[in-house]
Parts: structure tokens; C-alpha cells; sequence
């Protein structure tokens, strides 16, 4: 890397589980560079988690959807010369990929930096970087944020060391309410479609054969609603409290084991090296990075990840068994 960068803002707005898979670029940045200043830019309800991070230097914030919803000029020209003021940086890294974050990283400064256009979803962000980096579309998510970040500033990042990773993310410990002769497993129920969610009858069925303390995760009321339901005819389910970003983080890291669908908690028990088993239907293995203690398990459809089918209901056949056999296997 150039000595004359110092300092770097990353832009990387939204989603949760889309931050998380991020943010594993900061330790891997703070071991080559240790006395860079790092900047992330998201929006603003993700805030919480980035913030207090010890490798990042400062959390900006933008709202986006309401400036989307709102459709005010005042609005959109107070945004614009809010991202003007930032910096300066000497490389603003766009790691969504999205037309409107490649906005967001030009508007910040000229030295972007991105996907190519053969490596992105919407390949006309990349007419905006100054720079990019090629790396198949349908690569490993992990594998393509780290490829992201080390070729744009001239390091390497291989994959022993994304396998021996320090946890994402700080946390405090989290003080469990159920049996203490029982382990304490994360169940998370929700999903940004709802193809990619579990039955809650299978969920019902799966925690009363694993016969531990399951605490079930909800982001919504129809999800505490399904929880309730779960928790209601079994012994061994609890609804979770409503935690804020922060004490989710806290909470699964303290976790024996965490099974959910393909979303953001589920994305956390990865980050923070804890046991974890991801179920897929429409969408697929590439969003996480497996590892003897995080797997996965796919429904029986075929997925074509540059055209997602939201209606491949699939998920739904996964038998309890695997999911069963697995977990007793990652908790021993």
C-alpha cells in the first residue's frame, strides 16, 4: 500500500447480515495497517452495531429510505453536502456494489474504489470507481469482500487467515435464564422473505428433540408472534428479549449454538466463532463462510444465484433429522 493512505472511509449501507460479512475486513486491516484511520459509512439504524468498534476511527450515518419515502429536495441536497463534508480520505471503498452506494462513495471524494463491472450486480456503479477489482459474482461472499479490500490497498488476505479470525465484533458476557445443566441454543425464526424461513411447526419439533434451553429470536411482532406460538407447546423454547444490536451481539456470542435461516443473527454466530447451522432454500451456501463448526444445510432446489427465485418454497423440505443430527454433533 501507498504510505501516502492514511485514511480510508467504507461504504457499506445496508443489510445486516450484508455488514457483518463486511466487517471482517477491519481486523485484517488493522493487523497490516495498524495506524490507519478507518471511516464506515451505513445507514443509520445499523449504526449501533459499528459503533464502538476499536478498529473504526468514526460511524457516519445516512437515511436513505426516508429520503426514498420523503422524496424532498431539502432532504436530498442536505444529504449531498453532508457526504461532501466528509473526509478528506484517500480511498473511499464501496463494498455494497449498488448503484446508490457508488453514489454515496463519489460523492464523498474521487479516489472509489469497487467491484468491476463483470463482478457486480448492478454493473453501471462501476462506471464510478476510480479503481476496482474483478472477482466472480457468484464467489463466496467472505471470499469477495476480502478480495475487495486487500487488492484495493495492495495486501493479502488468504484464507487461513478468514479461518482463524478474532471475533468480529466486541460483546459482554450474557447472563443465561434457563436450565444450567442444559446448553443454550439460538433459534432465529425471521428472514427477509418468506421462502427463506423455516416452518415454525419444524421449529416447534426440532427444539423439542434437541431437549435444550432454546431461546427463539424474533425481529418483528408476526415473528414474537411465532415465537410465542413455539413456546407455548414446548418445554424447552423461551421467547428472546427484545434486544437492541448490540445485545444481540452479546447474546449469541455467549451461545453454545445458533440454527436460523439465511439472515443477519445468523450471520453473527460466523463472526463471532460460534457453532452454527445455516438453513437454505432460495439462496445458498455462497453467503457464508463454512467451517468445521458452521454449516450448512440446502434444501433440495437448484439455485441460480444471478437470478433468485423468491417463490422456491424449498426450504420447507429440509428434514428435522439432518438439522438434529447436526446440532448434536456441533454441540459435542
Amino acid at each position: 500500500m501507498n504510505k501516502s493512505v492514511n485514511k480510508i472511509a467504507i461504504v457499506r449501507l445496508s443489510a445486516l447480515g450484508d455488514i457483518v460479512n463486511s466487517a471482517i475486513v477491519l481486523q485484517f486491516l488493522h493487523q497490516h495497517y495498524p495506524t490507519m484511520k478507518i471511516d464506515w459509512i451505513t445507514e443509520k439504524s445499523f449504526a449501533p452495531l459499528l459503533q464502538n468498534h476499536p478498529y473504526i476511527n468514526k460511524v457516519h450515518t445516512l437515511e436513505l429510505k426516508q429520503l426514498k419515502k420523503e422524496k424532498k429536495l431539502s432532504l436530498l441536497k442536505e444529504t449531498v453536502k453532508y457526504l461532501r463534508s466528509l473526509g478528506p480520505y484517500d480511498k473511499i471503498i464501496d463494498m455494497q456494489g449498488l448503484l446508490k452506494s457508488s453514489i454515496v462513495a463519489r460523492l464523498i471524494g474521487p479516489n472509489t474504489h469497487g467491484f468491476d463491472k463483470n463482478s457486480i450486480r448492478e454493473s453501471a456503479a462501476s462506471f464510478l470507481y476510480k479503481t476496482s477489482s474483478h472477482i466472480s459474482y457468484d464467489s463466496n461472499i467472505i471470499k469477495r469482500n476480502c478480495h475487495l479490500i486487500s487488492d484495493g490497498l495492495n495486501f493479502l488476505i488468504d484464507e487461513k487467515m478468514i479461518q482463524t479470525k478474532e471475533n468480529i465484533f466486541p460483546s459482554k458476557p450474557f447472563e443465561f435464564d434457563g436450565d444450567p445443566l442444559r446448553k443454550n441454543i439460538a433459534i432465529v425464526i425471521g428472514a427477509s422473505w418468506e421462502s427463506k424461513k423455516y416452518p415454525k411447526e419444524k421449529i416447534l419439533e426440532l427444539v423439542n428433540e434437541l431437549n435444550e434451553n432454546c431461546y427463539i429470536i424474533w425481529g418483528n411482532e408476526e415473528e414474537k408472534s411465532d415465537a410465542q406460538w413455539i413456546s407455548s407447546n414446548s418445554d424447552f423454547a423461551k421467547v428472546a428479549p427484545k434486544f437492541s444490536l448490540q445485545e444481540l451481539v452479546s447474546f449469541i456470542s455467549s451461545c453454545d449454538l445458533l440454527i436460523g435461516n439465511d439472515t443477519g443473527p445468523t450471520h453473527m454466530a460466523w463472526a463471532q466463532n460460534i457453532p452454527s447451522i445455516t438453513l437454505f432454500g432460495p439462496t445458498n451456501e455462497r453467503m457464508i463462510f463454512e467451517t468445521s463448526k458452521n454449516h450448512a444445510i440446502h434444501s433440495p432446489s437448484k439455485v441460480d444465484i444471478f437470478k433468485i427465485n423468491k417463490n422456491d418454497f424449498s426450504i420447507r423440505e429440509i428434514d428435522v433429522g439432518i438439522i438434529l443430527n447436526t446440532a448434536k454433533e456441533l454441540l459435542q
